[in-house]
C-alpha cells in the first residue's frame, strides 16, 4: 500500500506562500507578493478552491495599491467565477462592490467602459454575472441601469455605484 502526502504538502506549500506573500507586501515588494500569489493559482485551482479565492482577491487589492483597477476588477471576478461555494460567492460579489466603489470615488469608474471583451468571455459560463458585469460596463458608460438580479448581492451594488 503506497501512502501519497501531496494534498498536505500542496497545502503547506500554499500557506507558506501566502506568508510570503504577505511578508512581501507589507514591505512594499508588490511584484514579489503578486508572483506568489500567482503561483498560489496555480498550485490551488483546482484543488483548493479557498486558496484560490483568497489569492485572487489578494492580487486584486495589490493592483488597487498599484491603480490597475481594471486588473483588480478581472481578479475579483476570477474568484467569484471559481467560488467553492454559495457564501463564497455571495462575498465574493461584495467585495467586487468595494472595489467598483473605490473606483467611483476615485473617478475611476470609466475603464470599465470599453476593452472589457476578454474579461466577458472569462466570465461567460455565469449568465447572471456576465450579465451583472455588461450592467456595471453600462454604469460606466453613464447609462442608468434599472434591471433586478436575482442576487441580493448584485442589485446591492447596482444601487451604490447608480446612487
Amino acid at each position: 500500500m503506497v501512502i501519497k502526502y501531496e494534498p498536505l504538502n500542496r497545502r503547506e506549500k500554499i500557506v507558506r506562500l501566502f506568508r510570503e506573500a504577505i511578508e512581501a507586501e507589507n514591505r512594499k515588494d508588490l511584484e514579489t507578493a503578486k508572483r506568489k500569489l500567482d503561483e498560489i493559482l496555480h498550485e490551488s485551482i483546482d484543488v483548493e478552491p479557498e486558496f484560490y479565492f483568497e489569492a485572487c482577491f489578494r492580487i486584486a487589492d495589490i493592483f488597487i495599491q498599484e491603480d490597475n483597477y481594471r486588473g483588480a476588477v478581472k481578479c475579483a471576478l476570477r474568484a467569484i467565477m471559481r467560488a467553492p461555494s454559495n457564501d463564497h460567492y455571495r462575498l465574493g460579489v461584495r467585495r467586487l462592490g468595494d472595489i467598483l466603489e473605490i473606483m467611483k470615488v476615485k473617478g475611476r469608474l470609466s475603464e470599465l467602459s470599453e476593452n472589457m471583451e476578454a474579461t466577458l468571455k472569462l466570465i461567460k459560463e455565469d449568465g447572471e454575472l456576465h450579465h451583472f458585469v455588461e450592467a456595471l460596463m453600462r454604469i460606466a458608460r453613464g447609462e442608468r441601469v434599472k434591471e433586478k438580479f436575482s442576487l441580493k448581492e448584485f442589485n446591492e451594488v447596482i444601487e451604490v455605484l447608480s446612487g
